[in-house]
């Protein structure tokens, strides 16, 4: 995964602001986390104490990888840091600029047929670092430019906007599938949307495939980069992208430069290339889905058809009370995830899920078992997924572990124990039996073979099953003695992924691949005997997920083009076929991709060696000022440059800014930082400001300031079960002088103050659906508090908090505004005003302020639609308001000003992409003034153009 710069062209035209999209989390490890290195020319791998195994091996595929593929991008190279996290649950990576870093986070998921099987630092290596020679020679023509004016932001710029998300994950997909033996360009379940999308005929257009639908399934653009990537290297050569990619980042063409490139080295318009594309893999899919097709009268099976305008949702996970009565989880773009519970073609919803990782659960005897995911209150690297027993008929649940990384479980026959995967810290896997009553551990089974465990099962009292990953990467199926870990492979290793178990009495029922599908197999445990379904088969799915089975009944998800759906059949109905286990566990398919095997770096990853690399100490201080970009932000009257830094730990963020005033022609030069490796973050800045100016008695008056301040803050993260909950508290401390220039220091005298900032914020909400547009329930509060110390006498105090309510349709919000601020009579000074105050009027910081606020949110519809590859609409949505300030302050005379500010409008957003790549959402408001505007101009309406100064 990359993570890069957004910054839309029109933001830039709008506003000229430039903000910074940060993939890290700052000050994210505990200081006690201690780190080693790595050090090479073409990275520098840095990872905590105690994986020097993961470290070393990482170093060595990348050593020995990076001259093999360099042919195919191109020869530039520039050093990168990469760091290792341990701490998190989450698999994931990036690579990214400004800065230019990466890290890879070392928790493999379960699901081994989303990712692969091979070894979690393996395949991160040789996807990631695809990313790092992406990047290195993507800096040429303006793209260069860019870099060279603005620094590393500048560079993600330009890439950003020349080379689409597309190309740089399809073009990493296939290193990883062109370098190993497996790779998800080999794996049926990565084009499981695209394949559902074909076999329901349902066309998209290029723009919706790119940028998403609030209404229907999308699939990500990593399917769709390697289909096109994989397209051209089959068709025009090995290096067809490198010539591509170096024209387009180098703006050749100027418009357009990566549709002209390929029109330039392919001869053919962009347009039938994507096409061409496409069709090439569809072609292949068809014609297996015809096979299947005509079999299907043998058995006596009629294909059924999905068919629905838009999303329906993902069924997933289906469990068997009885042959009648069915648990699974669903989830849709209006709605949070939830249990639900069907009973004679009736659903019942039985609880919403806690916040989790994934939708997997467990169920025996009227429980639910499964894993929810917990941030650290502090350390945002570090986080847990922990088990959660939940009562299907009250739907109360109660947490039975706390602080540890527990995946899949599953409880015994008799329900009283849970076994779970463990996932460590240091890189181990352990299967952990645990009291199903009160999550104590009862016992780890030995793992002597260094395996990885997925999806485990009981198999009686005294064993397990479980779909198990080699060091290697190869999968089988093995049963498990718990109290010695001996290990019984029940069918021949192979990089097909396996998994999805479910057992019952003698049988182990499974979704394993085969050829270009993901089929249902049956094994007996005690005969060894093989069974592969098959009249599975149904018009509009693709792939067999997820078995259960019951007495009389058996089910299994499938995907479609409007969701995962369950497909339920009386035992009876199915055929199931014996198969050869040897040679139902071959190779994955190549999908028609001869490419993958044709030079020299095929398959490479099989014969890195494991060389001894030198390992030293990396020191926490090592390039702590680490500037990367110039960051403009022009916003009338002030015009500034930021010269952005930050350290490759994340753990000291620093600027370096001049700011020019058009008003008065100031200059002001400042420095701030903040470090955030202790528990408080530390922040210390200074501003040196010259030429200010003010109008005293028909002359200019001119001085300069000196700014400096420092505070604390404390980040907690209180997130946990089904609320998102965050609290921030801090303080700082600012000192300013202001010093008249020679010839008016006879006039003023120079002063100086000290005030204290105090502040606390603190939000609360529920998970949020795809299509909500706020959490349908939530509060938030800001409280802060200024108060000179030193040279004068001021106070302001500011209360402002919302509250989020659902409204009469599901994707509607009914949202309250409530806010106080106040401030001391006869102030020498006015502090910065966030009052909120009414819309439409010209506020002033005022004596005393209290606004009550009403906003109705709701969609208006879902265009789905866009023009020129420049700008897609994927939602309108409008906002009606009523706004109320009543304020009261005094005159200069000592008489009371009383006012009253109430006003009633109307807002329309559009949330759209720009360059299909940013996401931005912007409007328009009207304002109907029901009193007058005291400050401002004459006139009732007031007309708005609502334009973001940040890119999230």
């Amino acid at each position: 995964m990359k993570f890069y710069l957004k910054i839309p062209l029109f933001l830039l035209l709008l506003t000229a602001t430039a903000t910074l999209t940060k993939a890290q989390e700052f000050g994210g490890n505990p200081p006690s986390i201690k780190w080693k290195q790595i050090d090479m020319p073409a990275a520098k791998v840095i990872f905590p104490v105690g994986l020097d195994s993961a470290g070393l091996r990482v170093a060595n595929i990348i050593r020995q990888m990076n001259n093999a593929i360099k042919p195919t991008i191109g020869f530039k190279q520039r050093q990168i840091s990469i760091v290792l996290q341990n701490q998190t649950t989450i698999a994931n990576a990036y690579v990214g600029l400004a800065p230019f870093r990466s890290e890879f986070y070392l928790t493999p998921e379960q699901n081994s047929f989303e990712l692969g099987s091979l070894s979690w630092p393996e395949q991160l290596a040789i996807h990631e670092f695809r990313h790092v020679q992406q990047y290195n020679n993507f800096n040429v023509g303006f793209s260069h430019v860019l870099k060279v004016l603005f620094g590393e932001g500048g560079q993600a710029l330009g890439n950003d906007l020349a080379i689409p998300n597309w190309f740089f994950e399809g073009d990493a997909v296939f290193n990883e599938t062109h370098v190993s033996d497996q790779g998800r360009g080999r794996l049926p379940y990565f084009f499981d949307g695209f394949r559902a999308l074909w076999a329901s005929d349902t066309q998209y257009s290029y723009m919706k495939l790119r940028n998403g639908s609030y209404r229907d399934f999308t699939p990500d653009w990593y399917p769709l980069g390697y289909m096109l990537v994989s397209y051209g290297r089959e068709k025009y050569g090995d290096d067809f992208w490198k010539k591509v990619t170096h024209d387009a980042a180098a703006y050749k063409g100027v418009f357009y430069p990566f549709e002209k490139a390929i029109k330039k080295y392919s001869g053919e318009d962009f347009s039938k290339f994507r096409d061409d594309g496409l069709n090439y893999f569809r072609k292949q899919v068809d014609t297996a889905v015809n096979e299947q097709t005509a079999v299907l009268p043998k058995y006596g099976f009629s294909p059924s058809v999905i068919k629905a305008l838009h999303f329906v949702a993902n069924e997933e996970y289906p469990a068997y009370v009885n042959d009648s009565t069915m648990i699974y989880m669903k989830s849709t773009y209006n709605h949070v995830p939830v249990f639900v519970q069907k009973k004679a073609g009736q659903e019942r919803n039985i609880s919403v899920r806690s916040v989790s990782l994934d939708n997997y659960f467990a169920y025996h005897d009227g429980k639910v078992v499964y894993t929810a995911y917990r941030p650290d209150i502090r350390w945002n690297y570090r986080d847990y997924s922990e088990l959660m027993l939940m009562d299907i008929n009250t739907g109360r649940e109660h947490r039975l572990t706390t602080g540890a990384k527990y995946f899949s479980p599953d409880f015994s026959t008799d329900g009283k124990r849970i076994v779970a995967v463990k996932e460590a810290t240091d890189g181990k896997c352990y299967l952990h039996l645990l009291s199903a009553g009160n999550g104590k551990l009862i016992s780890a089974v030995p793992n002597k073979d260094n395996l990885f465990y997925t999806y485990p099962k009981f198999y009686g009292d005294d064993k397990l099953i479980a779909a198990i990953r080699t060091p290697k990467g190869q999968m089988s199926l093995d049963l498990i003695d718990i109290k010695t870990g001996a290990n019984k492979y029940l069918l021949p290793f192979s990089y097909q992924p396996i998994g999805f178990l479910a057992v019952r009495q003698d049988t182990v029922y499974f979704t394993a691949t085969s050829g270009i599908n993901d089929g249902l197999f049956a094994l007996s445990i005690s005969s060894g005997k093989l069974l592969q379904l098959k009249n599975h088969f149904q018009k509009g799915y693709t792939g067999n997920y997820q078995p259960a089975v019951s007495v009389n009944k058996f089910s299994w998800v499938g995907f479609t083009a409007v969701g995962y759906q369950i497909s339920e059949f009386d035992k009876k109905d199915l055929h199931w076929a014996p198969v050869d286990p040897v040679a139902i566990r071959g190779k994955l398919p190549d999908f028609g991709i001869s490419a993958l095997k044709r030079d020299s770096s095929t398959d490479l990853l099989a014969t890195v060696k494991n060389d001894t690399l030198p390992i030293t100490k990396y020191r926490k201080s090592h390039h702590l000022f680490n500037f990367h970009s110039l960051v403009p932000n022009f916003v009338d009257p002030d015009y500034t440059l930021a010269l952005e830094g930050e350290n490759v730990l994340n753990t000291l963020q620093t600027q370096l800014a001049f700011t020019y005033n058009r008003d008065e022609g100031y200059k002001e030069f400042g420095f701030d930082a903040v470090y955030g490796a202790l528990f408080p973050y530390i922040s210390a800045g200074s501003d040196y400001i010259i030429g200010r100016q003010g109008y005293y008695q028909g002359n200019n008056i001119y001085w300069n300031e000196t700014d400096l301040h420092g505070g604390l803050q404390l980040p907690f993260n209180l997130s946990s079960g089904k609320n998102l909950t965050y609290l921030s508290a801090g303080t700082d401390v600012y000192y300013s002088s202001v010093r008249l220039q020679p010839g008016y220091r006879g006039i003023f005298a120079d002063q100086s103050y000290s005030y204290l900032n105090y502040y606390i914020s603190f939000s609360n909400t529920i998970q949020q659906a795809k299509q909500n547009i706020y959490p349908r329930l939530g509060e938030s509060l800001y409280l802060n508090y200024k108060a000179a110390i030193t040279g004068l006498t001021s106070q302001q105090f500011l209360a402002n908090g919302f509250l989020y309510l659902p409204g009469l349709m599901v994707n509607h919000n009914l949202v309250i505004n409530v806010a106080h601020q106040q401030k001391n009579k006869g102030d020498v000074i006015d502090f910065s005003n966030s009052f909120p105050f009414s819309r439409g009027y010209a506020a002033e910081n005022l004596y005393e302020m209290n606004k009550a606020g009403v906003n109705y949110h709701f969609p208006i519809a879902y265009p789905d639609a866009g023009f020129a590859n420049t700008f897609y609409l994927a939602r309108i949505r409008g906002n009606a308001f009523y706004d109320y300030t009543y304020a009261n302050d005094f005159y200069s005379n000592g008489g009371k000003f009383k006012g009253t500010f109430r006003s009633t409008g109307a807002e329309v957003y559009f949330d759209s992409q720009f360059f299909n790549e940013a996401a931005i959402s912007f409007g328009f408001r009207y304002s109907r003034l029901l009193n007058n505007d005291t400050f401002g101009g004459t006139g009732r309406n007031r007309f708005e153009i609502i334009v973001p100064v940040t890119v999230f």
